[in-house]
């Protein structure tokens, strides 16, 4: 007979979350509080299926804990694909930290949990689920949101450079698109890029210059708005769907509008845009109005 759980639903409780424990999967809840990691708040929710963990670790933690860890699959979870290794230990939502006195019970789990576990290796698809659209953030050089079929990049005034005032705001469906690439804002040059099918092979261009990624800075893209929103575009990515009709156009604020045409000017003026740039994408903003 299989191995099963002692109980369906038996629950092992520690610091920020709370895990649930399946037949099939673990349940994990995180809290919310002050101390709770912003990224652990922003997600909530997870279930884990137990095809998507290759191994459980047990582990003494830093002042008198344990930390029991599930050891995901390469490619099962698109939180951290698009997370490729640089999320801080503390932000790891595989994480269970617990008093040091609950190391017997852990250590209990932990074997249930390693006699469950059938597979190993890189997933062929993902199966964890994504978090779910719609999702936003607010970059240095732009407002980035994602309704599920396509990423939009809204450009700041204040931020972008005048190559991507150039281009234009941007609009990717999913299935013109072949991956992403996140960078952390806790690091050097952290950014949000988009891989696009069309694209050239040649070398690539600086984030800040480049319309298909926005750049992230102090206080801007962080890890619980940016990472998962990198998620759930992978996700729409690897499943690859359809080409999404495009949206009605709303009016944009003509206050905003005039803004925009303001910084335009200041761009012509200083030579980074030429005459026959200013003329047609001044037209396109007043034709917003």
């Amino acid at each position: 007979m299989p191995h099963t759980m002692s109980r369906m639903g038996d629950v092992l409780a520690g610091f920020h979350a709370v895990w649930e424990f399946e037949s099939d999967s673990v349940l994990i809840r995180y809290e919310r509080g002050i101390r709770t990691p912003k990224l652990f708040q922003a997600l909530g929710e997870r279930r884990i299926p137990l095809s998507a963990v290759q191994g459980v670790t047990l582990a003494p933690g830093r002042r008198g804990t344990v930390v029991l860890r599930l050891d995901p699959r390469p490619g099962a979870d698109p939180l951290m694909e698009a997370a490729d290794g640089q999320l801080k230990e503390g932000a790891d939502p595989y994480r269970l930290v617990l008093p040091a006195e609950r190391e017997t019970l852990a250590e209990y789990y932990a074997d249930e949990l390693k006699a469950l576990l059938t597979e190993s290796g890189p997933a062929e698809r993902h199966l964890v689920a994504a978090p779910e659209a719609p999702l936003q953030f607010k970059a240095y050089d732009g407002k980035a949101s994602f309704d599920g079929t396509s990423v939009q990049f809204r450009w700041s005034w204040t931020g972008a450079s005048s190559a991507k005032w150039k281009a234009g705001d941007q609009s990717f469906p999913v299935a013109e698109l072949s991956g992403v690439e996140w960078r952390s804002p806790e690091i050097f040059e952290g950014h949000l890029r988009l891989h696009r099918r069309s694209a050239g092979s040649g070398a690539p261009v600086q984030p800040d210059q480049d319309p298909a990624a926005v750049v992230f800075g102090l206080g801007y893209g962080p890890v619980h708005e940016s990472l998962p929103f990198a998620a759930a575009v992978l996700a729409a990515v690897r499943s690859r769907g359809p080409v999404p009709v495009a949206p009605a156009v709303s009016r944009r604020d003509p206050a905003d509008i005039a803004e925009r045409i303001r910084h335009l000017g200041e761009l012509h003026q200083a030579g980074l845009v030429t005459d026959e740039e200013f003329s047609s994408k001044k037209a396109e903003l007043l034709a917003e109005l």
